[in-house]
């Protein structure tokens, strides 16, 4: 029977990455472990999306370090080996856990640490360090004693003698590897075990530097590449917040089918949900292929509420039914002229640049003003006088409506933006018409067999 691994796994509020780290563990071709999760305490999702995966064990973990937390989980594992790696980390392919293992085919091997690879979104001081620590030769150490548990395996018979120091706040795994060392144990770097990493083990740095020394570490290694966030393993629904006390119409056809159509159309999102307010518009949506699994309170529909608000209800209206996105895309019915693609293409672009959110913007060469409350005005731009178009750099207009990918931890907060945000600009013109008023559905009625005629 094939060697068990207990794989052992730290986690703090890691909803964003847990998913896609369990994925790439429980494709592994070595099939005997177990997954242990030691939680610190998250506040967010990352338990209830673990558990979805059948992890053995879940253990709380209260006044955190890092030595303590592993310890923990060691305790209550039961294999002869024993992996460490962080909730964030994601294994390269499905050879990552047997590479580690087969390091212990030499019986000296206390310990064995894998690569770690950058994301593409990863900053280019963290690219640097990665690629210079984690090179592409195996190594075996007898006095070196670096070691990094974000990508470990260790024996367990010298985790009896040895166990992770409970007392120390950083670097338990270099501690640990020292004392092994000491003991005439050796250490292997194996660089065929790999697992991404988006963020580095140093933080600091010259930009400008670094950003050169990445560049020629990218010339030196053209088999280097970066990972993105596979958005096609990601689920990504739609949350069309809508009151239905008024039924508008664009050419003999609801104005939400307008914008279901391009949810429907994407290959990324799973689930069109409209969150409404009267069953009869929920019974309009769903013969338009969306979901509306709940009605919305009328609460929810007053005159002092934002969208915000609307979609934090919504979130958690869908979370008690068991529905756990890892993306959520809002919409406004009021923009029926969204160009084909643009919702994949704003998924891609929060995936590719690790943004917390991204909005669709209009891009603005014009001065913009603003009234003070004194009465003064003042210019908000910062193209000033009569320079050409072309030589200026663009305010943005934001149109959140048109569209706006972000994640759930934030909309559960009560807001739709975090703190990296991402524009995605669209130049469309017919997309920026918005309708709200009588004159607007005019307006759009005369435009919407053109607007369609182009794609």
């Amino acid at each position: 029977m094939s060697k068990l691994v207990s794989v052992i796994i730290r986690t703090k509020n890691e909803e964003r990455w847990i998913a896609q780290c369990l994925q790439g563990v429980f494709s592994q071709r070595h099939k005997n472990f177990e997954v242990i999760i030691v939680d610190n305490e998250s506040s967010d999702k990352t338990i209830e999306k673990a558990k979805q995966f059948g992890v053995a064990k879940v253990l709380p973990c209260r006044d955190f370090l890092p030595g303590k937390a592993l310890n923990m989980g060691i305790r209550e594992s039961k294999g002869d080996y024993i992996a460490c790696l962080s909730g964030h980390c994601i294994p390269v392919n499905d050879r990552w856990l047997e590479n580690l293992l087969h390091c212990f085919d030499d019986h000296n091997v206390g310990g064995a640490y894998g690569r770690q690879e950058p994301m593409e979104f990863t900053p280019d001081s963290d690219k640097r360090d990665l690629a210079l620590v984690f090179g592409l030769d195996r190594k075996v150490q007898t006095r070196d004693s670096f070691f990094h548990n974000a990508n470990s395996m260790i024996r367990r018979e010298v985790w009896d003698k040895v166990p992770f120091d409970e007392t120390v706040t950083n670097i338990e795994d270099r501690v640990w590897a020292k004392e092994v060392l000491e003991k005439g144990a050796t250490i292997v770097y194996e660089p065929e075990a790999s697992v991404y990493h988006y963020h580095g083990i140093h933080q600091d740095g010259d930009e400008e530097r670094c950003t050169k020394v990445v560049r020629i570490l990218e010339n030196l290694h053209s088999n280097y590449q970066y990972k993105s966030i596979d958005v096609t393993k990601l689920n990504v629904i739609a949350l069309i917040a809508v009151r239905g006390d008024r039924v508008q119409t664009l050419k003999d056809r609801p104005l939400l089918a307008y914008t279901i159509d391009r949810v429907r159309e994407s290959k990324y999102i799973k689930r069109p949900i409209v969150a409404t307010d009267t069953a009869e518009f929920a019974g309009i949506a769903r013969d338009l292929g969306a979901e509306t699994p709940f009605i919305r309170d009328t609460s929810y529909s007053g005159p002092g509420v934002n969208l915000a608000q609307v979609l934090q209800y919504s979130l958690i209206k869908l979370e008690e039914s068991g529905t756990r996105p890892d993306l959520v895309v809002s919409l406004e019915v009021t923009f029926p002229f969204r160009p084909k693609g643009l919702l994949d293409n704003m998924i891609e672009h929060l995936a590719k640049g690790g943004f917390d959110s991204v909005i669709a913007a209009k891009p603005e060469f014009r001065a913009i003003f603003k009234k003070m409350e004194g009465g003064e005005i003042v210019s908000i731009n910062i193209n000033e006088g009569l320079t050409p178009r072309k030589y200026k750099e663009p305010a943005f207009m934001d149109l959140k409506g048109l569209g706006c990918v972000t994640h759930p931890e934030l909309l559960r907060k009560g807001t739709l933006l975090g703190e990296k945000l991402g524009l995605y600009e669209v130049d469309n013109p017919y997309s920026h018409l918005e309708v709200r008023s009588d004159e607007d559905l005019k307006m759009a009625s005369l435009l919407v067999d053109r607007v369609f005629e182009q794609g």
